[in-house]
């Protein structure tokens, strides 16, 4: 029986991959690891927590000696690591934590693999990465899986360094590897730091839109419940040793997609049109901001057949429509320590 280990699995997209592999794979052992920081919530997995085949362990992976004694007691057989830290502005003001979870982490979780499975064979370890380790692009143009890394954050620098030690592994050890480079991720239960959550929090409140220097940067979004289809695909049939790029095929300016969840909480809100585009605040821009993404992830579909199914239309519809319906899961944490975040970030920019 496989005993596979998401690490990562209360957050955002990990919780989904949860949810979408202990329904889907009865015969599987999900064992769901996380430190519970301030983006990892087991309510976003109370509606699986009692299936027999699903096991939470907190724990943290830059502790060596807890991920090699899971490993052991769990006879872990197969690993998707999405544990991270992931905001970019968080790295801006913490580089160190930073480099401890998303490096050292990452290499704890393969040291404790390789020993694990020394010797047998059937085993799978996924390491789930982000675009911005490619760096930033022009006007045109897209990244692919050969495209030359050029991180720019503190963050994205940290997930290259993973994705480079997870390489390594594989060529040193012969560590059965698979790795997918996604674009922004968009969709329930995402913690509020993130740019459409915190705008759908913003507009129900009626508190200002905050949007980085012009808002003219561009990003690719990704559905998250498409996202971990993509996962689920290229853990089960991705060639080893190979990168899969995941995009929703759905670049848009900041500015633009502030403005469509604007005129989408107007009419859900009975709003008069274009009463929240009038909260929009520009604020100083990010230090070192990158651009535009835009992921190239014809591999993947040609491989394994796979694409995005929801427009970002469709799918920002359907995310609002759950924050709307869900007032107590975003009102418990936008208090205390997010309150304190989004006053450090937000004001007097």
């Amino acid at each position: 029986m496989k005993k596979i280990l998401i690490t990562g699995g209360a957050g955002f997209i990990g919780s989904h991959l949860v949810r979408l592999l202990v329904n889907k794979y009865p015969q599987y052992q999900i064992i769901n690891l996380d430190k519970l920081t301030y983006a990892g919530n087991l309510t976003n997995l109370s509606d699986i927590e009692d299936r027999p085949n699903y096991t939470f362990v907190k724990a943290d992976i830059a502790d060596l000696g807890a991920i090699r004694t899971i490993f052991r007691d769990q006879a872990i057989s197969d690993v998707i690591h999405l544990a991270a830290e992931s905001h970019v502005d968080r790295s801006i003001e913490d580089p160190t934590a930073f480099v401890v979870t998303n490096v050292l982490g990452t290499v704890n979780l393969l040291i404790s693999a390789r020993d694990q499975w020394k010797g047998s064979g059937g085993h799978r370890f996924y390491h789930v990465s982000t675009d911005e380790v490619y760096g930033s692009l022009g006007e045109e143009g897209y990244f692919t899986e050969s495209t030359a890394y050029d991180p720019r954050s503190p963050y994205s620098a940290s997930k290259a360094s993973s994705d480079h030690m997870a390489r390594a592994f594989h060529h040193t050890y012969g560590l059965d590897l698979v790795i997918s480079n996604c674009s922004n991720n968009y969709g329930p239960n995402q913690f509020p730091e993130k740019l459409i959550p915190l705008i759908i929090n913003n507009i129900i409140h009626e508190r200002p839109l905050p949007v980085y220097g012009q808002g003219l940067n561009v990003r690719d979004w990704l559905w998250v419940g498409d996202h971990v289809v993509a996962i689920d695909l290229i853990f089960h049939r991705g060639k080893s040793g190979e990168t899969y790029n995941i995009g929703g095929n759905a670049e848009r300016k900041n500015i633009e997609l502030v403005g469509l969840i604007c005129d989408l909480m107007d009419r859900k809100l009975n709003r008069p049109q274009g009463t929240n585009r009038g909260l929009i605040t520009y604020v100083t821009d990010r230090l070192g901001h990158d651009m535009r993404y835009a992921i190239d992830f014809s591999k993947l579909n040609r491989q394994l057949g796979w694409s995005p199914s929801l427009t970002v239309e469709e799918g920002m519809e359907t995310t609002i429509d759950w924050y709307l319906s869900n007032p107590d899961w975003l009102n418990k944490l936008t208090s205390g320590e997010y309150l304190q975040y989004y006053q450090k970030h937000y004001s007097n920019r």
